[in-house]
């Protein structure tokens, strides 16, 4: 029996499957096992195929793999899309009544399984439910006691009414006796449960609720794939804190709302995409230079134009870092998992505040749509710490006073950071403006004023620099001579690829790199290493060209652009083809 178990379902947007997929997640994750999973979905509200696939074992799961041992195939093409993963004695659950599933066959050595799924669902109440009766067959396949659906399908359903959660359970054990009764086989497989207590969320969720935890009480935003559901998970809940969240009408409309937030003393934050990102480009130099504190969650997916709203990439690298006219101090983090999501979004707020300067927080699409479980302690609210940085009162602000008692908020430091004055501190009445100013924000075309103004500026990273820690998150064999370096969302997936590769035996050292500006200078572990190998989802290789001219030392790269993650053991032996490669032509020189 495998040590993880892979389920999915696949049919035709709007068929239900992402509910179908979150109510099983759940289950497993309230019968306490851990859960990872993965979505393919089409860029329309109704047509095309979708997918959701779930990954569970009892030990962490981090990334999908190219297996599927329960699949439940609602159109034909679902059995034709994951043919590849499927395996000898994989299940497959269709409903041979409907029309267009009369003529499946069945690959050889796999066992299908033909419920009339909706048939049995109208005889719990309605068609409706004929996902309900797959997963009630899926939970016999695999010996999981469905009394666990019954919590997620009282989760889901218990708003409509007890009625309607009833009709659902019962849809959910005709589908279970079915299968018990239909047939007889001995299934090998068996889900075992435990007592554990998780969490599960996905990426957008954990920016949300680590904008919440960070003190964040104004959100401005446009509906976009994949950035929605941060706005989402604020919605209503953010309100029972104080703050607020608005619709706007686009993007521009959405930073400049939440820049004038943020120039109010709220914590305030805006998320998008990559198309939202490049219509709120000309507001980024006006937080730069105005020195607001703001966050911009960017939660990547395929590009350029439109490109595929629902397909993963990591794209907006360069944007990121160099997007907007003139130069623009920013800070760049990159969560590398879910969890890091929460955590890297409150480190933003403190860094946006502590240096005044916008913060984007890289996320991707892989990440924002990702359900993955965590223990509770995994967001423990008392180790929030909350910085707001250089901000003055009405005891300190005669510091940053000139001799007639104006306040100077772009005053000249060595730190480059100055001090800033929320409205309706006595004595900090002042303004700022998007033109080049003085120490007292009056627009100034002094030559020296201009300079001494944008070394300061930029000399916020450099204080940064030597005050912050960027370090890079390792794992892997520290004595490594082959260095594997990401970014991102890539880093279950190469964790896990680490055990792929030792079973190998091929050893790697991984660094996953959540800082990219300012970012740690990886020089020393280039030299060190035999061979550099970057992984990440684009095309050109935007994170190696950085670190290509960081280091002065050229690297090989694995990338990923058709807009699928990266699963472990696709990406181990990528690693193990790149690496090996260059060994055996060097050894047939030497020859």
């Amino acid at each position: 029996m495998p040590a993880d178990f892979n389920w999915a379902i696949g049919g035709e947007a709007g068929d239900g499957i992402d509910s179908t997929g979150k109510i099983f997640a759940q289950a497993l994750s309230r019968a306490g096992r851990h859960v990872f999973t993965s979505k393919d979905f089409a860029s329309r509200i109704r047509g095309g195929y979708t997918a959701y696939k779930v990954r569970t074992g009892v030990d962490p799961v981090q990334s999908v793999v190219d297996r599927l041992d329960v699949l439940i195939a609602l159109t034909p093409r679902t059995i034709d899309e994951n043919l590849d993963e499927l395996h000898e004695g994989s299940v497959i659950v269709y409903d041979g009544e409907r029309t267009t599933m009369q003529d499946v066959e069945i690959p050889e050595g796999m066992i299908g399984l033909d419920v009339p799924l909706k048939g049995l669902a109208e005889e719990a109440g309605g068609a409706i439910m004929r996902n309900i009766v797959a997963l009630g067959a899926a939970c016999e396949v695999a010996d999981f006691p469905i009394e666990n659906l019954d919590s997620a399908l009282q989760k889901r359903f218990g708003g409509k009414g007890q009625a309607i959660v009833d009709n659902n359970k019962e849809a959910a054990r005709k589908g279970k006796e079915y299968v018990e009764e239909e047939y007889d086989h001995d299934f090998a497989y068996e889900l075992e449960t435990t007592d554990a207590d998780y969490v599960l969320l996905n990426g957008d969720e954990a920016i949300g609720m680590g904008a919440i935890a960070a003190g964040c009480r104004f959100y401005a935003g446009y509906p976009i794939t994949p950035a929605t559901d941060v706005m989402t998970y604020l919605t209503g809940r953010i309100d029972r804190y104080g703050g607020k969240v608005v619709q706007a009408e686009d993007e521009l409309s959405a930073i400049n709302m939440a820049l004038g937030a943020a120039r109010a003393g709220a914590r305030s934050m805006t998320a998008t995409s990559g198309p939202g990102i490049d219509l709120m480009t000309e507001t980024f130099g006006l937080i730069a230079t105005s020195e607001t504190p703001l966050v911009i969650a960017d939660v990547m997916r395929s590009g350029p134009s439109t490109g595929m709203p629902t397909k993963q990439e990591q794209g907006d690298l360069n944007m990121a870092l160099y997007g907007g006219h003139g130069e623009i101090p920013r800070f760049v983090v990159a969560p590398t998992s879910v969890s890091e999501c929460f955590w890297k979004t409150v480190e933003a707020f403190n860094l946006a505040e502590q240096y005044q300067t916008p913060v984007f927080v890289l996320s991707d699409l892989a990440m924002a749509v990702t359900e993955q479980t965590f223990p509770p302690e995994t967001f423990d609210m008392d180790e929030v710490e909350i910085n707001r940085g250089k901000v003055v009162d009405d005891d300190t602000i005669g510091e940053w006073q000139n001799d007639s008692g104006q306040f100077k908020p772009h005053a000249l430091t060595d730190d480059g950071v100055s001090p800033r004055a929320a409205p309706g501190t006595t004595g900090g009445a002042h303004m700022s403006t998007g033109l080049e100013h003085d120490e007292l924000g009056r627009r100034t075309e002094d030559t020296d004023m201009r300079i001494e103004q944008v070394d300061k500026r930029n000399r916020k990273v450099e204080t940064a620099q030597k005050t912050e820690d960027w370090s890079p998150r390792e794992f892997g064999d520290p004595e490594s001579g082959n260095l594997v370096v990401s970014w991102g969302s890539n880093e279950g997936a190469m964790i896990e690829a680490i055990d792929f590769l030792e079973e190998e035996g091929l050893s790697v050292r991984f660094l996953s790199v959540p800082y990219l500006f300012p970012r740690p200078d990886l020089s020393d572990e280039f030299a060190a290493a035999d061979d550099v190998v970057v992984v990440e989802c684009n095309a050109t290789g935007q994170w190696a060209d950085v670190l290509e001219h960081d280091t002065l030392q050229r690297v090989k790269r694995v990338n990923k652009y058709n807009g699928v993650r990266f699963k472990a053991d696709e990406l181990a032996a990528e690693i193990k083809e790149t690496v090996t490669q260059d060994t055996d032509a060097d050894q047939e020189v030497k020859a």
